[in-house]
């Protein structure tokens, strides 16, 4: 059976190679991105299965109004994916109180809100489900001037956690990806020097794919993946190799 899969932050990056293999095998999928542009350049590459919606996630009358275009538009998923995030890379002593509360607000409540508007649906149909968070391995074993999107993403990998015993009793299955270095335009943004830096660190000495990352996130929403839930995955390259 095919699924009907919402993917947040699909008009680049992760966000669009994750939608772009969810059309690939068939899937209905909500392409649902700030830049709507850039979504609907996704949903080309597959015209009668993606479909491009707009969303700001920090703001939750959008993600109400997304979930409303979604369900009469495609109807309701059954999986949801957060890929969609921000970030830029600076000391911790520099961050003001409007960027500290922007990097929270879409990369931990966006996929608050996203749950929180989306599962309702989900538990009403009762066919079950699957949620797939991406955090990042910042969040993980924390990264030097990343120390509020590192907490934010770590706070995703908790909620991912904690949601997975909240929905099991619903046949919802709750896991997490965290991407290391990838080769996505928010990394293509970063200073030089710091990007070979995170190169030369990673024991491949390359940046992983979008594809690749996007790979067990189409694992966590296949049946092949029925009995894991609460799970954390490192896509790093053996970057980080914490426990």
């Amino acid at each position: 059976m095919s699924n009907i899969a919402l993917v947040t932050g699909a008009g680049s990056g992760i966000g669009k190679a994750i939608a772009l293999g969810f059309a690939a095998q068939g899937d209905r999928v909500i392409a649902a991105d700030l830049d709507l542009a850039a979504a609907e350049a996704t949903a080309k590459e597959y015209p009668q299965l993606i479909t491009a919606l707009p969303v700001d996630i920090s703001d939750r009358a959008q993600v109400d109004e997304l979930r409303d275009r979604t369900h009469a538009e495609v109807g309701v998923p059954n999986v949801i994916v957060n890929a969609a995030g921000w970030d830029r890379t600076d000391q911790f002593l520099n961050a003001t109180p409007e960027f500290a509360q922007k990097v929270v607000a879409i990369n931990y409540l966006g996929p608050v809100n996203i749950c929180s508007t989306f599962l309702p649906g989900i538990i009403d149909a009762g066919n079950g489900g699957r949620v797939i968070n991406l955090a990042s391995d910042a969040g993980r074993v924390g990264s030097s001037g990343e120390s509020i999107y590192a907490g934010a993403k770590g706070g995703v990998i908790a909620l991912t956690k904690s949601l997975a015993r909240e929905m099991a009793r619903h046949n919802i299955n709750v896991n997490c990806v965290c991407p290391g270095p990838t080769d996505t335009p928010l990394f293509q943004a970063q200073e030089e020097k710091l990007k070979a830096a995170l190169i030369k660190a990673i024991p491949f000495r390359r940046l992983a794919r979008p594809e690749e990352v996007a790979a067990p996130v189409l694992f966590f929403a296949s049946e092949s993946a029925s009995f894991i839930t609460g799970q954390v995955i490192s896509v790093s390259g053996g970057l980080t190799m914490a426990g």
